[in-house]
């Protein structure tokens, strides 16, 4: 009588009187509100049936975010069901859902309607409030676990913890830890994974350190961590050390090895990750041939690329705009704008990145007017506004093809504040047009923009050396002493079986120094009859021309290509890191080199 008492609409009345019946097979089973629930449970009384037959995971769904909630909990004190564990079932369902926010006002509810909490309620409103991000909230499930006593609940402490690491709240997520009666590798790698994405990778690692025992998500949470932090050499001596312990990387493990590989040009590691990875069935993995793919244009094998490219069954924006890029800085400008257009007639639309890397291949290739062009259609016809690495991309085009004036016209019209990247691309474009007094304007914004990069004082003595204006280049080094600006120390590098020999400009402490010296000293002989003659521009000191041509000699690249020949089986390719940009003379030293060893060289810079 209690539970049919509100439910009087005329439909309800016929069927009690018996003057229309209810059909139980939808009503029963498919009620699809609080009312037709109520019309439900009135037949099953009419009839004499147990409440039993309703679905109670339906009667939830139906009640817990509405006002008859208190309906639902009459229903199960009848079917002598424990009520927690239907509610819980329900919340389940909506924190491994979509709809987050109704699982953390389900646990509301049930609060308020004083449901008996338990672990697995906690647990549940957790795996929500860390979806959210509802630090709050999640302080309040962190009080219910000490008022219930749940404090030794490893899995409630480890969501706990994961809150409050994903929140931003680390100091609160170091007490916690430091707090816990027992940690088990969850714990363990919650604070390495978190620490290392705010950026403190030495807190880390310090933390991976001390684990007593480890798991694979343990390495690779670290391995993670040094490659966004930009420390790839330990990244890669760390996976060394992970398969040393006879551990099988993982798909996740694989796309950051192969982001460590991109970053140092470790080619050969990187093709033997990529063996292991098709061996492996990664092979569909469209983050891994992403992955891939950068990994090979960045270590200067375009071929490699394509083949990762062309083998993909399933491609992103991301694989598209990954080989525009690479076609762009390798030099293959057609073959950007082509896949370009290849993209736009399969549908895909561009996104930034796509635009960054077709305007870099106009640049290369000088093609003004498409450049122009594309950047137009990015607002008009893709609804993308351009950003800022945008804009220094047209300023790169323009200076680069002599058009200095309306680059400087672009920049101070840009709606946005141009950055210091902008004014360099102007400042590089000064230097190839040798046009000394845009290129002072450049130095003069990129004083207040970025006082402490050493590269732009150079590339501003460079120009004034160039035009014969040795005071004033004198002056610009002058000017980086004063201000505490330090020259990044150049240095060029190269892999040979497994190993990476660094070298530096004169650099005489090498083991093979001496035969370095003397096999270039052959080389430049057949050099020289092949009519190259050193460019003894790029020295800005004011010294004699035979002095100048010793520092060009001993340049770190040529170093390194020297001991690549001397140790490097012949015909095989080499390839050689620069940390800064190459010169000129060496640029062109390197292709008469090619010509007269037969080898390709790859030379990978800034």
């Amino acid at each position: 009588v209690c539970l049919a008492s509100p439910l009087h609409s005329p439909k309800l009345k016929d069927s009690i009187n018996g003057t229309s019946e209810i059909p139980n097979t939808t009503l029963l089973h498919h009620f699809t509100s609080p009312f037709e629930l109520k019309q439900a449970v009135a037949f099953l009384i009419k009839t004499n049936k147990p409440l039993s037959l309703l679905p109670l995971s339906r009667v939830t769904s139906i009640c817990a975010l509405t006002p008859d909630f208190p309906f639902a909990q009459q229903i199960f004190s009848s079917v002598d069901q424990q009520e927690v564990a239907i509610w819980n079932s329900c919340l389940r369902h909506l924190a491994e859902g979509s709809s987050l926010i109704d699982a953390v006002y389900l646990f509301h509810q049930m609060r308020s309607y004083n449901v008996s909490l338990d672990c697995f309620t906690c647990s549940f409103v957790l795996k929500a409030c860390v979806g959210l991000r509802y630090l709050l909230h999640g302080r309040i499930v962190h009080g219910y676990i000490e008022k219930l006593g749940f404090q030794s609940n490893l899995v409630l402490l480890n969501s706990l913890l994961h809150l409050y690491a994903t929140c931003g709240a680390m100091a609160d997520a170091n007490l916690l830890f430091d707090k816990m009666p027992q940690r088990d590798v969850v714990s363990w790698n919650i604070m390495i994974t978190q620490l290392a994405k705010k950026g403190d990778v030495d807190g880390a690692f310090d933390l991976f350190e001390k684990m007593p025992e480890r798991n694979l998500r343990s390495w690779t949470a670290m391995i993670t961590g040094f490659v966004h932090c930009g420390k790839a050499k330990e990244a890669i001596r760390l996976f060394v050390e992970m398969e040393e312990t006879g551990l099988r990387a993982n798909e996740v493990t694989v796309v950051a090895v192969l982001a460590a590989c991109a970053d140092l040009g470790a080619l050969e590691l990187g093709r033997r990750i990529h063996e292991y990875s098709n061996k492996s069935g990664f092979k569909r993995n469209v983050h891994i041939c992403n992955t891939l793919i950068d990994m090979y244009i960045k270590c200067g094998c375009l071929e490699a690329a394509k083949v990762v490219f062309d083998e993909m069954k399933e491609r992103t924006i991301v694989s598209w705009s990954a080989m525009i890029q690479g076609l762009a800085i390798h030099g293959h400008g057609d073959e950007a704008l082509e896949l370009f257009n290849e993209m736009i007639k399969m549908g895909m639309k561009p996104n930034e990145v796509t635009f960054l890397g077709i305007l870099h291949a106009c640049s290369h290739m000088g093609l003004i007017n498409k450049g122009r062009e594309l950047f137009t259609s990015m607002s008009r016809d893709y609804n993308i506004s351009p950003q800022i690495e945008h804009y220094g991309c047209m300023v790169d085009l323009l200076s680069r093809a002599g058009l200095l004036q309306d680059a400087y016209e672009l920049i101070t019209s840009m709606p946005i504040k141009p950055n210091a990247v902008v004014w360099g691309s102007f400042l590089g474009g000064c230097r190839i047009q040798k046009d000394v007094k845009m290129a002072e304007e450049a130095i003069r914004q990129l004083g207040v923009l970025d006082p402490l990069n050493d590269g732009y004082y150079i590339i501003m003595s460079n120009i004034y050396a160039e035009a014969k204006r040795w005071e004033d280049a004198a002056r610009v080094r002058k000017l980086m002493k004063d201000r505490g600006v330090k020259k990044t120390p150049g240095w060029s590098s190269i892999t040979i079986a497994g190993a990476t020999h660094e070298f530096v400009a004169g650099d005489d402490n090498h083991p093979q120094a001496e035969q370095i010296i003397k096999r270039w000293d052959e080389l430049l002989e057949q050099m020289k009859s092949k009519g190259y003659v050193p460019n003894t521009s790029v020295i800005l000191l004011d010294i004699e021309e035979n002095e100048k041509e010793k520092y060009v000699y001993r340049h770190s690249e040529k170093l390194a290509l020297v001991f690549g020949l001397m140790n490097i089986k012949p015909g095989e390719t080499i390839r050689i890191m620069k940390n800064l940009r190459v010169c000129e003379d060496c640029h062109a030293a390197f292709k008469v080199i090619s010509e007269i060893v037969k080898r390709e060289i790859v030379v990978r810079d800034r």
